[in-house]
């Protein structure tokens, strides 16, 4: 595996988009998931599965925290809000429609454990590389995992992304509703200040 982004008009565009949009830890989390998305790709002997597909995964993880970003409004849950942000980028460059959904489904899936795992190749790697970069799944001692941090480095993502998140929730009840992440999330933050994603951060062999 290199640390290589995909290249064209749309992997930049998305690129473009995330840094534009999202803070920068939150941002490097994105693409640090996606490389983590291809080593579970590589170790599970999943690279040359026809599903496989490269530029959909990085399109998928790269894109996954779009509602928690500038462009989102918190009149959905983040997942699904950052799902239909996607999926009009995609559109607008002419992706087919077919993996425009694909696409979709894997964002809005990435938070639903039991499910994204049953709902295809690209939203089990989806979620796959977001727990990773959670540090789950690999041990945080390889070169690849240290060089993807050196390149894209943590900036206290996991309180960053939790501020967003939670900013986004109390928005309205429908973006903060009982059980989802983003009511949870809001509804432990003003309970105990912390969060369950906080503490599994600081768990973790990267952790802030």
């Amino acid at each position: 595996m290199d640390l290589t982004l995909p290249t064209s008009p749309l992997a930049d565009a998305i690129l473009s988009t995330v840094s534009g949009t999202e803070a920068p830890p939150i941002a490097n989390h994105s693409v640090r998931s996606f490389f983590f998305a291809q080593l579970v790709a590589e170790r599970e002997g999943c690279t040359t599965d026809a599903a496989y597909d490269r530029d959909l995964l990085y399109a998928a993880t790269v894109l996954h925290d779009l509602g928690a970003g500038d462009l989102a409004k918190g009149e959905a849950r983040f997942e699904v809000e950052g799902a239909d942000l996607a999926a009009e980028l995609l559109r607008r460059h002419g992706l087919a429609e077919a993996d425009v959904d694909r696409v979709w489904e894997a964002i809005a899936l990435h938070t639903s454990p039991g499910i994204a795992e049953r709902r295809g190749l690209l939203a089990y790697l989806t979620r796959a590389g977001v727990g990773v970069d959670f540090g789950a799944g690999l041990d945080g001692a390889s070169e690849w995992e240290r060089r993807i941090h050196a390149e894209y480095p943590r900036l206290d993502m996991a309180r960053s992304l939790v501020d967003a998140i939670v900013e986004r929730a109390a928005h309205s009840a429908v973006a903060s509703a009982p059980y989802t992440l983003g009511g949870e999330l809001l509804r432990e933050r003003r309970a105990d200040g912390v969060t369950r994603v906080e503490r599994a951060a600081a768990a973790s062999p990267w952790s802030e």
